[in-house]
C-alpha cells in the first residue's frame, strides 16, 4: 500500500495551516496514498509560548477538519499532532481517522522534550505540556500501526512494545531541530526499524528559517532492513513510499530475531 508523508510549511495562522494541510491530503490521496500522515504541531507554530494560545479540545476545529477530509478521500489519516487542552492541562496529541471519518486512535506524547545542549539549544516542553500515559495502536486492512510523537522515537522500549503487539509500521510525527536533526533523526529511524524489523515513517514540518524553532525537515521512510526508501529535503512537499509487507515477512524469516529473543533472560513489558 502507498504511504504519504506531508511535510507541511506551518505558519502562525491556524486557518491557513488547516486549509493547506487538507489540500495536500487530497493531493496525496489523488496520487494513490491509502495512509497519509501530517507532521507534529501541524496547526500551530512549535514552541512552549504558543501551545496554550493554539490549544483546542478534541473533538474541536482541527480534528473536525481532519475527520472530514479523511472521509472525503476515504483514507486513513494520521493527524500529525496539535496542542490539546483537556481539564486545564495541555498535551501534544495525535489523532487518527479512518475512511469513514471516525477516530481510530488518540496518542498523547509520552516523553516530553526537555533538553539542554549548551550553546546549541534549550527546550522544555514540560513548562506547559503534560505527558500522555498510554501506547497507541490502530489497525488498517493493510497492517497494524504504532504511534509515537517526535521525542518518543528515542525510547527503544516503546517501539519494542509496538513490535510485540504486532505492529509492522511505526509512524512518528516529529519536529527535530538543526542540532539534533542532522545528528540523530535518520539514525533513530533506522535503529527502530532494524531493532524491530518494521517500517518506520517520521514526518516533519517543512523548515522555516524565520520561525522561533527551526525544524530539520527531511521526512523519511525506512524499511525493515534499515534502508531509507523515501526522503524529503527541507521544503514543503509530499513524500510517497510503497510499503511492501511481503518484504517485511521475508526479512523476519531470514533473520528471525523476534522468535530468538531470550525471554528467560530479559523482557520489555507494559506496566498496567
Amino acid at each position: 500500500f502507498r504511504l504519504a508523508l506531508i511535510q507541511l510549511h506551518v505558519s502562525a495562522v491556524k486557518a491557513d495551516n488547516l486549509q493547506r494541510a487538507c489540500g495536500l491530503v487530497r493531493k496525496a490521496s489523488a496520487n494513490g496514498a491509502k495512509l497519509v500522515a501530517l507532521p507534529e504541531c501541524f496547526n500551530s507554530p512549535y514552541g512552549t509560548q504558543y501551545f496554550r494560545e493554539y490549544a483546542e479540545k478534541i473533538p474541536g476545529e482541527s480534528t473536525q477538519k481532519l475527520s472530514e477530509v479523511a472521509k472525503e478521500c476515504s483514507i486513513y489519516l494520521v493527524g500529525g499532532s496539535i496542542p490539546e487542552e483537556d481539564g486545564g492541562k495541555l498535551y501534544n496529541t495525535c489523532t487518527v481517522f479512518g475512511p469513514d471519518g471516525a477516530v481510530l486512535a488518540k496518542h498523547r506524547k509520552v516523553h516530553l522534550f526537555d533538553i539542554d545542549i549548551p550553546g546549541k539549544i534549550q527546550f522544555k516542553e514540560s513548562e506547559t505540556l503534560s505527558a500522555g500515559n498510554s501506547f497507541s495502536v490502530f489497525d488498517t486492512p493493510y497492517c497494524r500501526v504504532g504511534l509515537g510523537i517526535c521525542y518518543d522515537i528515542r525510547f527503544a522500549e516503546m517501539a519494542q512494545i509496538y513490535g510485540q503487539e504486532g505492529c509492522q509500521l511505526l509512524i512518528y510525527p516529529g519536529a527535530f531541530n538543526l542540532t539534533t536533526g542532522p545528528a540523530h533523526w535518520e539514525l533513530l529511524q533506522r535503529g527502530r526499524a532494524v531493532d524491530n524489523q518494521v517500517y518506520v515513517a517520521a514526518v516533519s514540518p517543512a523548515r522555516d528559517e524565520q520561525a522561533s524553532y527551526v525544524a530539520w525537515g527531511h521526512s523519511t521512510v525506512v524499511n525493515p532492513w534499515g534502508e531509507v526508501i523515501a526522503r524529503a529535503g527541507a521544503e514543503e512537499t509530499i513524500v510517497y513510499a510503497d510499503i511492501d509487507l511481503k518484504k517485511l515477512a521475508e526479512i523476519r524469516q531470514q533473520i528471525p530475531i523476534l522468535s530468538q529473543k531470550r525471554g528467560d533472560l530479559y523482557g520489555v513489558e507494559v506496566k498496567k
